[in-house]
């Protein structure tokens, strides 16, 4: 079957990827159907009526339901993007967290070896430790918190299975809430600074932050090379929050005096952050032709839509 006619079954379709990718996908000609909690949210309706895509809700902790309706849809190709990626809740509510984040992902792999459907699986740099930083794909991961441990477990299972498997891991993903109704460290940034409230941000976190639009084409590459194994798609940019935010804060002309920079002991968080993530793309820049943009042009077009969005 051609790459053009593949159908893609995509989860987490309302989360902030899922609004960016599924419209990519249709673009570059696959049949989507693009599934997530409840109905549509942030999809485009006259997009749906295109007739390239479908929405289907999906309740990724009902095993009986996912394997029902990816058995229906039959799709040749799964982006499980479906996730519970609040850290510390995921910290305070272990169970449901694995249930979400694991559970789920061996339910999606049982359907989709039913229909004999590659799978590609989006995880985090939160699999590491985070005492060295840049990390390679086949560094050892070692999670210091139960978000990374559950998605360490996921990542497990997938390459465990007998399916046709990726794995994509990221750094940070920002990009055009406008599109979804999670908040980023942008427009978080924005909208506090906007209130005039002072806001602190740590500066000894490192991070390859990732433009969601990079990451959507990212993927949509995997896909289209029939690519296999684990891939790293993040930013190029190494950047703290903080430098991120002084970022943020200067696109918008906003007080930068308001943001203080503060080390991670500051905070009283329930999970444990690693201190040094952000990922080496070599790999994926060789073998996929991925090439991120630079953060001060991504910075710029996500909030290009965003001034529009808050009448700035």
């Amino acid at each position: 079957m051609s790459d053009q006619k593949k159908k893609i079954l995509v989860t987490g379709a309302n989360g902030l990827l899922g609004s960016s990718l599924v419209p990519l996908l249709v673009w570059r000609g696959f049949d989507v159907v693009a599934t997530g909690r409840g109905e549509n949210r942030v999809l485009d309706p006259q997009l749906i009526r295109s007739g390239n895509i479908q929405y289907v809700p999906l309740d990724l902790l009902d095993g009986v339901d996912i394997e029902k309706k990816i058995i229906s849809m039959a799709p040749d190709q799964i982006v499980h993007a479906g996730a519970q990626t609040q850290v510390d809740f995921c910290e305070q509510n272990p169970v449901e967290c694995w249930n979400t984040n694991v559970t789920a992902t061996r339910f999606i792999i049982s359907a989709a070896e039913k229909v004999n459907a590659g799978l590609v699986y989006v995880s985090t740099d939160f699999v590491f430790s985070g005492e060295k930083g840049m990390y390679r794909e086949e560094d050892d991961p070692g999670p210091v918190n139960y978000y990374g441990s559950s998605k360490l477990a996921a990542e497990k299972s997938v390459m465990g299975s007998c399916l046709n498997w990726s794995i994509a891991r990221t750094v940070l993903v920002y990009g055009n809430s406008k599109l979804s109704h999670r908040t980023n460290i942008l427009t978080w940034v924005r909208d506090e600074l906007t209130r005039g409230k002072s806001i602190k941000v740590v500066n000894d976190q490192v991070r390859t932050p990732t433009f969601v639009n990079d990451l959507a084409e990212g993927i949509c590459l995997m896909i289209e090379k029939n690519a296999s194994g684990i891939f790293h798609l993040s930013g190029k940019d190494v950047l703290t929050p903080y430098e991120m935010a002084i970022a943020a804060a200067e696109y918008f002309s906003l007080d930068t005096s308001l943001i203080t920079p503060v080390d991670a002991s500051t905070f009283s968080q329930p999970a444990k952050r690693p201190l040094k993530t952000g990922f080496n793309i070599d790999k994926a820049k060789r073998e996929l032709g991925y090439s991120p943009t630079a953060f001060s042009l991504a910075i710029s077009k996500a909030f290009n839509v965003l001034r529009s969005t808050f009448n700035v």
